[in-house]
């Protein structure tokens, strides 16, 4: 039970990261709608969807590492969208937070499938 918790947690975590971004990236200009704005879309969006594969598997260890390259990818285009000008310093340290709460959680879900998978 506790575990079905953690889950709905860090799927809580992304919806709100996700309802976040999306004025955020609306606010890119024009020539990145279709480029940078969409791969961070895609990224956000692929991160749900292991998040609820990893709910739904028995062996959840090389989803939940799929997550974590996700969440590694969509960190570097937060990043790049502040070093190119297209996201405010605020805004970069809030979406930073969300991955960085969804990072730690993912860590934790990790950690302890792990030690069960290995048993």
């Amino acid at each position: 039970m506790a575990h079905e918790t953690e889950t709905l947690k860090i799927l809580l975590k992304i919806k709100d990261m996700i309802k976040y971004a999306y004025p955020a990236l609306k606010q890119y200009p024009k020539s990145e709608r279709f480029a940078m704005v969409e791969d961070i879309k895609k990224s956000m969006n692929e991160l749900l969807h292991l998040a609820i594969r990893a709910e739904k598997k028995y062996y959840k260890t090389n989803t939940l590492q799929d997550m974590d390259v996700e969440l590694a990818f969509l960190r570097q285009e937060v990043e790049l969208s502040y070093d190119f000008g297209f996201l405010p310093e605020k805004k970069r340290n809030v979406w930073f937070d969300y991955l960085t709460e969804i990072g730690k959680m993912l860590g934790g879900w990790i950690k302890s499938c792990g030690s069960k998978e290995r048993k």
